[in-house]
C-alpha cells in the first residue's frame, strides 16, 4: 500500500471533476454540487472543455489547464473517454482516480479496464473503482459522488461494493442513529482493492471500526493479511452465499464446500466478525465503534423489568454468552440498590420502582467489579421515570468508575422519550438498541471479537513433513497418461509422502496376483474397484470388504468387475486394490479444495459413506497449524464423539490434528497440482492408538 498516494485519493487537498456539468441532472453536475454542498474546504476543478464556469467555480478544458495541484480526479466522461482522462491526470500528476464511469468489466470490457489500470500505474496512480457512486468523508467534508448528502457523523467507515446499497445506507444512518466517517463505494476493484482499504482505515485516525459489505474478493489471502494485521475492529457482510448456482464436484469436499462456509472459515481465520444480514451489520457496527472488546464471558445484565430480563437471558444464551449467577459480594451490594422484592442475581431486577440513583449506582459498581467483564443495561419506560434522566445517570455513572475496558450496551423500551434518549446515548458513545435482545446480541459481538482475534494471533507454523518430488513423480505419470483424477492407489502414495497414515494397499490386476497379495497382508482385506471413471467406488457396487480366505478373493474380484462394467461399460479399469482391513474406528473426513479465492482450503468432519447428508463439517484456509487442528474438532456438532461418550474411550485427537496439519501441508505445497482432494474415511482409534485413513481421492488441477 502506498499511504501517500491513498491519502490523496482518501483524503484529498484538491479535487477536480472530470466530466462536470452545468446541466442539472447529469452525474457531473451532481458531484460538483455534492462537494461544494458538503463545505469541502480544498479546491473544486470542474472539467469540462465547453463550459467555462461551473456552479460559480472556474471550469477547465484540461485538467493540465489547472494551475494549482490535484490530489484526486473523480471521472465521470463516458468509458470511451476515460483511457484519455487517464493519460493527463497522469501527465498532470494526480496521485488517485475516483472513476464513476461504468462500463468496463461488469459489462464484458476487461479489456478497457486493464488498459485504464496500466496506464494510471504507469503514472504511479491508484484507482477507485470504475463502476462507483464515489467516497465520502465526513473528516474531511467531502462528499466526492452522487450520494445526496454526508452520513450521519460517527466512528466507523464502511466499504461497499454496491452503489444502491451504499446509497441506501447513507440515507439509513440517520433513520438508524449509526454513524460513519467514511462510505467508500469500490465497485470493479480494477485496482484497489477491499485489503488496500483495511490496510488504510487502520492507520486513518478516524475510523474505529471497519465495515465491509462484500460480494467478492479477487485476493482473498491478501485480505485475510489485511485483516489479520489491523488493529480495529472489521466487521463484513458477505453476500451471494446461497446454494443455487453452485457447482458439481467430483470429490465430497467439493460438493460440500460453498462461498458461505469458505467466507466464514476466512473471516475467523483473519480476526473479521461476519454480519448476518443488514441490520446485523448496522447493529455490530455501533458497539464494535463505540465499545471496546469484552475480554471475558461473565455478562451482567440489569433493569427495572421481568419481562425484558427474560428476554435478554434467552437472548444471551442464543447468542452463545449464557448468564451465570452474581457472587455473593456482588449481589450483596446490588440488594441495596432495589427494595426487598427485586432480585440481584442476574438479571438484576431493580423493579419498576428504579430511578436515577439506583441505576447510577447500580452501574457504577457493577463496572467497578472485577468478577464483571461486560454490561448490558435495560430500562423500560414508565410514569415514574424521565427516559432522559436514566441515559444520563447511566452516563455518569460510567464515567464515574473509570473503567475504559469494559463495553456497555443499552436497551430503552419505550415511545419517542425512550428512542430521543437513546440517541442522546449514542452521541455519548453508548450503543442503544430499541429492543433487549439487540443489546445483547452487541455484547456477544463485542465478545467475539475478542475471541477471534486471539484466535487470529494462534500459532500458524505448519507441519515441515513432505516428499515433494516422491508425490510429484506419482502426479505427473498420471499426467503422462491424460488423466486429471489419481487412482485410489496414487493418491495413498501421495498422501503417504506427506506423512499420512494410509493402509497397505497394492494393485491387482488379475484374480491370481489378488489372491496372492491378500495372502501377503493378511486377511481379512478390503477388495475395490481402481478406475479413474468411478470416483465413488460404493455408488458403483465397487468395494467388497471382510474378505476372509482366498475363495471370497475370487468372488470379490468377479463381482467387482461386473458391478463396475454394469455402472460404468467404457469405464477406464486399472486394477482392483487389495487393502489391509483396518480395525473399526471413529469415522472422520478429511478435505480440500482449491477455493479460486483463497487457494487451498481444508475441510474436516464426521466422515464415511454419509457425510453429504449430515453435513457436519468445518472448513480452514491453509495453512493449518496443529493448534488450529484441535479447535477444529471441537467445532462440530459431533465433537462430543472424539471426546468419548457411551462408555467409549477418548478418541486420539492430538494424533488426528497431527494427521490434519500434514494434510494442510499436503494441499498447500501441491497448490499447483490439486483441485480437490479427500481423504475419507479416516478411522480414528483411542487415545495414543492412532489414526488410519482408509480411502483417498486427488483430482488434478487442470493444465
Amino acid at each position: 500500500m502506498n499511504k501517500d498516494v491513498l491519502n490523496g485519493l482518501f483524503r484529498p487537498k484538491a479535487v477536480a471533476v472530470v466530466g462536470a456539468s452545468a446541466t442539472p441532472g447529469k452525474i457531473g453536475y451532481t458531484v460538483v454540487k455534492n462537494l461544494i454542498d458538503s463545505k469541502y474546504e480544498g479546491n473544486i476543478y470542474p472539467i469540462n472543455p465547453k463550459a467555462s464556469d461551473i456552479l460559480g467555480l472556474k471550469a477547465y478544458p484540461s485538467v493540465k489547464d489547472v494551475p494549482g495541484f490535484i490530489d484526486a480526479a473523480v471521472i465521470v466522461v463516458p468509458s470511451t473517454l476515460v483511457p484519455q482522462a487517464v493519460i493527463e491526470c497522469g501527465e498532470k500528476g494526480v496521485k488517485g482516480l475516483i472513476i464513476i464511469t461504468s462500463g468496463f468489466s461488469e459489462v464484458g470490457q476487461k479489456d478497457l479496464e486493464a488498459q485504464i489500470v496500466q496506464s494510471a500505474n504507469n503514472y504511479g496512480m491508484r484507482i477507485l473503482g470504475p463502476n462507483i457512486v464515489g467516497s465520502l468523508s465526513n473528516s474531511d467534508k467531502l462528499n466526492a459522488s452522487f450520494a445526496p448528502f454526508l452520513p450521519l457523523a460517527g466512528k466507523a467507515s464502511l466499504v461497499s461494493q454496491s452503489g444502491a446499497l451504499l446509497i441506501a445506507i447513507d440515507a439509513a444512518t440517520y433513520t438508524r442513529k449509526v454513524g460513519f466517517d467514511k462510505l467508500i463505494s469500490i465497485g470493479n476493484m480494477a485496482d484497489v482493492s477491499i485489503a488496500d482499504i483495511v490496510e488504510w482505515l487502520n492507520e486513518d485516525e478516524n475510523t474505529t471500526c471497519i465495515s465491509l459489505y462484500i460480494e467478492g474478493l479477487k485476493d482473498g489471502r491478501h485480505f485475510m493479511e489485511a485483516s489479520r494485521k489491523a488493529r480495529k475492529p472489521i466487521v463484513a457482510l458477505k453476500a451471494g452465499v446461497s446454494a443455487h448456482g453452485a457447482a458439481a464436484a467430483a470429490s465430497h469436499t467439493g460438493s460440500l464446500a460453498g462461498a458461505a462456509k469458505v467466507y466464514g472459515a476466512a473471516f475467523q481465520q483473519a480476526g473479521v466478525l461476519q454480519a448476518t444480514d443488514l441490520d446485523n451489520l448496522f447493529d455490530t457496527t455501533l458497539a464494535l465503534s463505540l465499545q471496546p472488546p469484552m475480554n471475558g464471558e461473565n455478562l451482567l445484565i440489569i433493569t427495572n423489568g421481568g419481562g425484558v430480563g427474560v428476554l435478554a437471558t434467552d437472548a444471551a444464551e442464543k447468542y452463545g454468552l449464557p448468564l451465570k449467577f452474581a457472587p455473593a459480594d456482588v449481589q450483596a451490594e446490588l440488594k441495596k440498590h432495589m427494595p426487598e422484592f427485586g432480585s440481584a442475581k442476574n438479571p438484576v431486577d431493580l423493579t419498576g420502582m428504579a430511578g436515577n440513583e439506583w441505576y447510577a449506582d447500580s452501574v457504577r459498581f457493577s463496572l467497578s467489579h472485577p468478577w464483571v467483564d461486560g454490561l448490558v443495561v435495560l430500562y423500560c419506560e414508565t410514569a415514574m421515570t424521565d427516559p432522559q434522566e436514566i441515559a444520563i445517570a447511566i452516563h455518569k455513572a460510567i464515567q464515574e468508575s473509570g473503567e475504559k475496558n469494559k463495553p456497555v450496551a443499552v436497551s430503552f423500551v419505550g415511545g419517542e422519550r425512550s428512542a430521543q434518549a437513546m440517541t442522546w446515548l449514542v452521541e455519548h458513545g453508548i450503543p442503544a438498541y430499541g429492543a433487549p435482545d439487540k443489546a445483547v446480541n452487541a455484547l456477544a459481538s463485542l465478545r467475539e471479537y475478542a475471541r477471534i482475534k486471539e484466535m487470529a494471533h494462534e500459532d500458524t507454523s505448519i507441519c515441515k513433513n513432505e516428499n515433494r518430488e516422491q508425490a510429484l513423480k506419482v502426479i505427473n505419470a498420471a499426467r503422462a497418461e491424460g488423466r486429471e483424477s489419481l487412482t485410489e492407489v496414487e493418491a495413498k502414495q501421495v498422501f503417504t509422502a506427506y506423512g499420512l497414515p494410509v493402509t497397505t494397499t497394492t494393485l491387482a490386476h488379475t484374480e491370481d496376483e489378488a489372491v496372492q497379495m491378500a495372502n501377503k497382508i493378511g486377511f481379512p482385506v478390503v477388495m475395490k474397484i481402481v478406475s479413474p471413471d468411478i470416483l465413488h467406488k460404493s455408488d458403483a457396487g465397487g468395494v467388497k470388504v471382510n474378505i476372509k480366505d482366498e475363495k471370497e478373493v475370487r468372488e470379490a474380484y468377479q463381482a467387482i468387475l461386473s458391478n463396475a462394467k454394469a455402472y460404468k461399460a467404457d469405464a477406464d479399469i486399472h486394477g482392483i486394490a487389495i487393502q489391509e482391513m483396518a480395525p473399526w474406528g471413529t469415522e472422520v473426513i478429511l478435505g480440500s479444495i482449491n477455493d479460486p479465492t483463497f487457494g487451498p482450503t481444508l475441510m474436516f468432519g464426521l466422515g464415511g459413506i454419509f457425510v453429504e447428508v449430515l453435513k457436519d463439517v468445518t472448513f480452514r484456509v491453509t495453512p493449518v497449524s496443529t493448534s488450529q487442528a484441535l479447535r477444529m474438532l471441537g467445532e462440530i456438532r459431533g465433537a462430543p464423539i472424539l471426546g468419548g461418550v457411551r462408555g467409549e474411550a477418548p478418541r486420539d485427537r492430538k494424533m488426528l490434528a497431527d494427521t490434519i496439519c500434514n494434510y494442510s501441508s499436503m494441499i498447500l505445497d501441491l497448490a499447483d497440482e490439486i483441485s480437490e482432494s479427500d481423504a475419507n474415511p479416516v478411522l480414528v482409534y483411542e487415545e495414543g492408538k492412532g489414526v488410519k485413513v482408509v480411502d483417498a481421492r486427488i483430482i488434478l488441477k487442470k493444465k
